[in-house]
């Protein structure tokens, strides 16, 4: 693997930076995390060598100075909300986020229930935290918010929310998703510490858009692939560019929001520290591109693999059409196709050849390796032993799973458990092999390899069972599929 970012240079530079943040402020800084801070794959997919949980290490070199407040929306809440990469609703993901962060000994001060108006559900959330000796805050609907300034910052405003009593002079404020009021609680915040002598400030971090690269650079262009479904769209700071006469790229949420912010600003603090959104910003991510022509590549494929997850979304019924067309021009835009995604053309023009579901693979190495269906295997679980076995050293013709043991796997499945199809899938390879593996070497030899298929690429001509992609996603393989349900079989 071919690394494009420094990441042991980022945890220094961007902890150093966030604390010359603070002393800017005085007494507390109110951190708006946008963004996954323990599992971010897309920076890591597109940035090679900045690893998944790097915001995470960043803070953990501040922890000392740390308290963290999860924000969820009553409105989420009450929707049972999904976060669809891991498929838990946010509710639960709050206990799961305290729980991470309080196993790396990180403070976690309370949880916010934002958007809140007398909604059941939240009322029954807060009881159960209470219940678990979690502190819980409200903090209101407030009409006319961001635009209603003169309302927002008042007593009936900000002032009627809970405040949430802080220790530590950084506070780090993180939600399980995107729409859940991280911002509006560090503005309520920062009107309540006013009111009660305390000087406290405010920043931003956002991994995406890099503000420090060009408006249509690839990384920036994966950004917008990836939150295609919120319409954001990146654009260049007016206001930076008339405050320092540079260029910086900002996204249109933030640039929209920034005249309120100021107001705001101005209001609670009779002056306003900020010339424009990007200067709120904390992200020190562009100066540790070390490479960028790699960054440049692996951003290109993420955006082919936005493509495809939306594609499939949209035959779902879980994406809009628009959603489809919007990555279909950032495509343009970044002057790729689907044609550069290499084993997205082995994969079809093997379909081409055999007409049965196929699926291919590009190793880490650049080997490309394909698979197809057979009465035994799904065209995931065949691929899958055709990389394992290249790896191992082993000849292609050997077979790692004998038939007689196949057989009554497929028996069990169709007979006892009613299941339509016969053939393994790719989680009941691994567990086959695994009990082969205490009699077979060639067995535990393809088994000690799963690691090296982390960073693979996969594309596949059907959507793929949720086993499957389940279990690629925990080999650390990334996926694409057509949006094809079945392939039918070409007449004899």
């Amino acid at each position: 693997m071919k690394y494009g970012f420094d990441n042991e240079k980022y945890l220094k530079i961007q902890s150093e930076h966030i604390k010359e943040r603070i002393a800017t402020f005085g007494d507390k800084l109110y951190m708006e995390f946008g963004g996954k801070l323990f599992d971010d794959y897309h920076a890591s997919r597109v940035l090679p060598g900045f690893q998944p949980d790097s915001k995470l290490q960043m803070l953990m070199q501040l922890k000392d100075d740390v308290e963290i407040v999860i924000v969820i929306s009553a409105v989420d809440i009450q929707k049972n909300k999904i976060r669809q990469d891991l498929g838990i609703t946010y509710d639960m993901d709050v206990l799961r986020l305290r729980d991470e962060f309080m196993d790396r000994d990180l403070s976690v001060n309370s949880v916010v229930i934002t958007h809140f108006n007398g909604q059941a559900s939240a009322e029954a959330y807060r009881k159960r935290l209470e219940n678990m000796g979690i502190r819980v805050y409200y903090h209101h609907t407030i009409e006319g918010y961001p635009n209603n300034v003169a309302l927002i910052d008042s007593e009936e405003g900000f002032g009627k929310n809970d405040y949430v009593e802080t220790t530590r002079p950084l506070v780090v404020v993180t939600a399980p998703g995107p729409g859940s009021g991280k911002m509006a609680v560090c503005l309520s915040q920062l009107y309540q510490e006013n009111k009660r002598g305390i000087k406290a400030g405010y920043a931003k971090f956002e991994t995406f858009p890099v503000w420090s690269l060009p408006l249509n650079h690839p990384v920036n262009i994966a950004y917008e692939a990836a939150t295609a479904d919120l319409e954001d769209v990146n654009m260049i700071d007016p206001f930076h560019l008339e405050a320092y006469g540079k260029m910086a790229v900002n996204y249109n949420r933030d640039i929209e929001i920034f005249p309120v912010m100021n107001v705001l600003f101005d209001d609670i603090y009779g002056d306003t520290p900020y010339k424009s959104p990007t200067d709120m910003g904390v992200n020190m991510i562009g100066p540790c591109i070390c490479d960028d022509d790699v960054c440049c590549e692996a951003a290109l494929q993420e955006i082919i693999r936005r493509y495809y997850t939306a594609l499939c979304s949209f035959a779902e019924g879980k994406a809009s059409e628009s959603e489809v067309n919007k990555l279909a021009l950032l495509m343009k835009k970044a002057r790729i196709t689907t044609a550069d995604r290499k084993c997205t053309v082995a994969a079809k023009e093997r379909l081409e050849k055999s007409g049965l579901a196929t699926t291919a693979i590009e190793l880490p190495d650049g080997t490309i390796l394909t698979g197809e269906t057979s009465s035994l295997l799904g065209p995931s679980a065949a691929l899958l032993l055709n990389a394992l076995k290249h790896l191992a050293g082993i000849a292609h013709n050997v077979k790692l799973i004998p038939q007689t043991m196949i057989e009554p796997i497929q028996k069990t499945k169709v007979t006892y458990l009613h299941g339509h199809n016969p053939r393994l899938h790719t989680d009941e390879v691994l567990v086959a092999i695994s009990m082969m593996s205490l009699i077979d070497e060639n067995c535990k030899l393809a088994l000690d390899q799963l690691p090296n298929l982390a960073g693979a690429q996969v594309h596949s001509t059907v959507m793929l069972s949720e086993v499957d992609r389940k279990t690629f996603k925990k080999l650390g393989i990334d996926l694409t599929c057509d949006p094809v349900r079945k392939i039918k079989k070409r007449p004899l």
